[in-house]
């Protein structure tokens, strides 16, 4: 355990940057919540006419952007918000926040003494209006970069040294080839800008007055940086765009001090001049350490309307069909995640099919089926896709699988037959769609890395509530799961990072950021939600061995890599 003490009644920010809108969560000295404000932009930032906080531009297949600006007024506005609440900014120790991954905002020749210089009397807004080079910024919802992505790929040998190299294969979203596109596009736009921030160091910046650091955890969303190096790619940057590394600075530890508040923010809303900047990251980074995930074997589901699954390890092994970032709470380990498209609705299509559109009755089957239907004389198992599912790369469809002669005990002796017909729908087709999903989750997360059973599993999102889903999960898992009791887990994250940062700066040293689970407090507590049936756990271990296999055939049978 380690002892460490926080400045008595001081305060720790943490901001949200995300699509829809900008959140503000404060923690005490003991990590209490103390008080939080949301800017929604669709509605407290109207006149920017966005819908869902972006612009779909109906011109251009795929282009997806959100006004710059809008995100420069936020900021006002929420500590805007925080200030009608009679917040003492001057108890604010030290502040970190997250950025919508893979979004990028472009500065004009010119911009850092604007930037250096802020008015306290003049909104941000009115100052910066002429700072970008780039009015719109490319969001992590564009999809009109294909052509780039295939030859940033090409440029290290494929898509699988890319992901070697980086941690993912290329994407439309990621910030590399958005800006591969503009310097092929716009080549006078690019020659006109001096500097390329993420919203994450791009609002960071806006925090210090001058432009704030890359950090190594959100830089690797930008299919750019050598993971194993923390270093950005020189092959890789010379073929994106010329001259990329000047317009993209520094890669920084996501623990360190972008540097201390801006006058700006001292004169006009009364900060400390002492307050730290700690180096803004992205969401689900900052969401790892809201869970308070933290060491190798840590793993969280986040079960919304895409699933998620994010862990830690100190071995990633990058494949084609999910991510690795250095983790931003730690020195040495990296962050595993991968992405299901069906979540959420998948369960919804089969609750509305079965169960009368009823969650009781969806739960009622779920809880009195059999698990895998063992102990009958064959297993059971489905592939329901309402979406083209990202993992694995299958078109949308179901496929139900017997499982002949499986009891649970052995793979020896099994053949796997496909069936057109439902299962039981009183029973068997609940339980197929959540076991299977979380059957996938295990098999994915083990093939990049992660252990088995993780050391701690620790489950978010809106189906978080579900207790039969729980149960199945612990039992997929082999471990017990835990719930957190707080759902702002991305702005708590951020200032529990906030805090993290301080602690690193006050002792001249890296801090492991467990010893922050050791104090007293509220914050972070996680309650047991679900043990598993120790009887169950070796039968899922196969059967998630035997849906891998199912997946690869369907893979190869649809062609869909």
């Amino acid at each position: 355990m380690a002892d460490f003490s926080l400045p008595k009644d001081s305060y720790f920010l943490g901001f949200d940057s995300s699509t829809q809108s900008l959140k503000a969560t404060v923690l005490d000295s003991n990590l209490n919540f103390v008080t939080s404000e949301l800017v929604q932009f669709d509605t407290c930032l109207a006149h920017y006419k966005t819908k869902d906080g972006v612009y779909r531009d109906a011109s251009i297949d795929g282009r997806v952007v959100s006004p710059t600006l809008m995100w420069v007024e936020a900021l006002d506005l929420v500590l805007d918000k925080l200030l009608k609440s009679h917040l003492d900014f001057g108890k604010i120790t030290a502040v970190s926040g997250s950025g919508q991954q893979h979004s990028s905002v472009y500065w004009k020749n010119g911009s850092s003494s604007i930037l250096s210089s802020l008015d306290s009397k003049v909104p941000l807004v009115d100052q910066l209006n002429d700072a970008f080079s780039v009015k719109e910024s490319p969001i992590w919802m564009d999809s009109s970069t294909t052509a780039q992505c295939k030859e940033l790929e090409n440029a290290v040998g494929g898509a699988l040294q890319l992901s070697q190299l980086t941690g993912s294969r290329a994407y439309e979203r990621f910030t590399g080839p958005q800006i591969k596109k503009i310097f092929e596009t716009h080549p006078e736009v690019y020659n006109n800008t001096e500097r390329i921030s993420l919203v994450s160091s791009f609002m960071a910046s806006l925090l210090i007055g001058r432009y704030a650091c890359i950090d190594e955890s959100d830089g690797a969303g930008m299919s750019l940086m050598d993971i194993k190096k923390r270093t950005w790619s020189k092959v890789l940057l010379e073929a994106t765009a010329p001259g990329l590394e000047d317009k993209l600075g520094k890669l920084a530890p996501a623990h360190a001090v972008a540097g201390h508040i801006a006058p700006y923010f001292v004169e006009r809303y009364k900060f400390n001049k002492d307050c730290l900047v700690i180096q803004w990251s992205g969401e689900n980074p900052n969401r790892l350490a809201g869970l308070t995930l933290s060491t190798p074997g840590d793993l969280g589901l986040s079960l919304d309307t895409s699933d998620t699954v994010f862990g830690i390890t100190d071995d990633p092994q990058p494949g084609l069909e999910g991510h690795v970032f250095p983790n931003p709470v730690d020195t040495k380990s990296y962050i595993v995640m991968l992405c299901y498209k069906n979540g959420s609705p998948a369960r919804e299509g089969i609750r509305n099919r079965y169960c009368e559109g009823s969650w009781d009755r969806f739960n009622t089957y779920l809880t009195y089926a059999k698990p895998l239907n063992v102990p009958a004389t064959d297993g059971k198992m489905s592939f329901y896709y309402t979406e083209h599912e990202i993992l694995p790369p299958l078109p949308v469809g179901f496929h139900r699988y017997i499982l002949e002669n499986f009891t649970g005990d052995t793979l020896e002796g099994v053949t796997v037959r496909e069936v057109e017909q439902q299962f039981d729908p009183k029973f068997d087709e609940a339980r197929a769609v959540v076991e299977g999903q979380i059957m996938s989750m295990r098999g994915h997360a083990e093939r990049y890395g992660m252990p088995s059973p993780p050391k701690r599993l620790i489950a978010t999102g809106s189906s978080s509530v579900n207790r039969a889903f729980l149960y199945i999960a612990a039992c997929v898992f082999g471990c017990e799961l835990y719930t957190v009791r707080r759902s702002d887990s991305v702005s708590l994250g951020a200032a529990l990072r906030a805090v993290h940062g301080w602690l690193c700066s006050s002792k001249g040293t890296f801090v492991p950021f467990s010893c922050l689970h050791d104090k007293n407090n509220t914050s972070l507590k996680c309650k047991l939600e679900a043990i598993s049936d120790i009887n169950l756990v070796d039968k899922y271990a196969l059967m998630v061995k035997k849906r891998l296999e199912i997946e690869n055939c369907l893979v190869e049978k649809l062609g869909c890599m």
